[in-house]
């Protein structure tokens, strides 16, 4: 097996998921690094590292899919539940803002009492209010959606073709988790309305009218490698069709206050981690960029994750809320994360959501060192 998809890997031709599969669970990991650094380098030859300066802000912890692998939620009448006006979370968007982010992603609990409106309000003032100053709004999972198709009563892709009017271009991946029925129907009430294709009809719908998103993956609690390999499938399937994901972004799932914490005997570790990255570069052929995560599985993970396929280090993510609420903590700093890459030997550059590379760190230290004045008495010298 393991020449066969070498030789693959080295002709650029598709692995199966029978060979996805023993790629995950068999291969040697220095085999998995090779072969997932050469189809890293096939879709991104130079030796760039891209991260997003974001953050995560949420507007509502009101949720009725009461999924058990999630603490952050709240029924209607809790005392800790919210539910922000579109006025409030402008006063955070600004808060943000002044952090230096350009991208907000932001998400929400699945809220019956907020209206279609709302959401095309909040879109359409957010941008009004901070596009200028270079905010790109990265709104909505693809559950919310189902919830405003299900309160509107309107189809997925009316729903999101206004919010593409008001001004929205990029969707996160959330709610995927594992793409799995089977798996599905253990960790969420919300089955069969949260069910594999609820997920990729809303990011299908999304892309037709011209809304990028991206494909996450939260593995390590009622999946096995199987359901991993699956996920992977669909994803890579929907590419195929609609080439509208900018990124593939995995991570493991972190045992806290979830209830889902009392199912999972241990949490999948960094070997697991570094192998599902692999996999997903090798198998993901049709995926420009796979995103390797420092804020989930640890920062020295991240960086290792670096020489197993990914080339995008994620966001800064100044705040985050829903892995806070299960007792998970971890942040950075813009200076952190160029550190963190180079120490990882790459070069560090800040991108878009949509991945336009805005800075270049190195090429500012270049430029910096060409424009060194020559001491007074150096130049006088080198006048005689």
């Amino acid at each position: 097996m393991r020449d066969i998809i070498k030789a693959k890997v080295e002709r650029g031709e598709r692995i199966t998921t029978e060979e996805g599969l023993w790629l995950l669970t068999k291969a040697n990991l220095q085999d998995l690094a090779s072969f997932a650094s050469v189809w890293r380098y096939r879709h991104n030859p130079q030796n760039y590292v891209t991260f997003v300066v974001d953050t995560n802000l949420n507007y509502t912890n009101v949720c009725d899919a009461y999924c058990t692998f999630c603490a952050f939620y709240r029924v209607k009448g809790d005392k800790e539940a919210y539910t922000y006006t579109v006025d409030e979370m402008l006063v955070k968007l600004g808060e943000a803002m002044k952090k230096g982010v350009t991208t907000v992603l932001l998400q929400g609990g699945l809220n019956s009492d907020l209206p279609l409106e709302y959401y095309e309000e909040l879109v359409r003032r957010s941008l009004e209010t901070y596009a200028p100053a270079g905010l790109h709004a990265h709104f909505f999972s693809a559950p919310e959606i189902q919830k405003m198709a299900q309160v509107s009563g309107l189809p997925l892709h009316d729903v999101l073709q206004r919010l593409h009017n008001a001004g929205l271009r990029s969707l996160p991946g959330g709610g995927a988790e594992v793409l799995s029925d089977r798996v599905k129907h253990k960790v969420s009430r919300l089955f069969p309305k949260g069910n594999v294709k609820s997920w990729t009809d809303v990011h299908r719908e999304a892309h037709k009218v011209g809304i990028r998103s991206t494909a996450t993956m939260m593995y390590g609690h009622m999946d096995n490698d199987e359901d991993t390999i699956e996920h992977m499938d669909h994803v890579r399937k929907l590419q195929d069709e609609t080439k509208g994901f900018t990124a593939f972004v995995p991570w493991s799932f972190s045992k806290g206050n979830s209830a889902l914490s009392k199912k999972v005997k241990e949490e999948a570790g960094p070997t697991k981690y570094l192998r599902v990255i692999a996999t997903s570069r090798i198998f993901l052929d049709n995926f420009q960029h796979i995103q390797a995560s420092w804020f989930s599985e640890g920062k020295k993970t991240g960086e290792v994750a670096l020489h197993f396929g990914g080339d995008d280090f994620g966001g800064t993510l100044f705040d985050e809320n829903v892995m806070l609420a299960s007792g998970f903590y971890n942040r950075t700093t813009v200076e952190e994360v160029v550190q963190m890459i180079r120490e990882a030997g790459f070069k560090p550059a800040q991108r878009t959501t949509l991945y336009e590379i805005i800075r270049r760190w190195e090429d500012e230290s270049a430029a910096a060192k060409a424009k060194v004045k020559i001491p007074v008495q150096a130049a006088a010298r080198a006048g005689n």
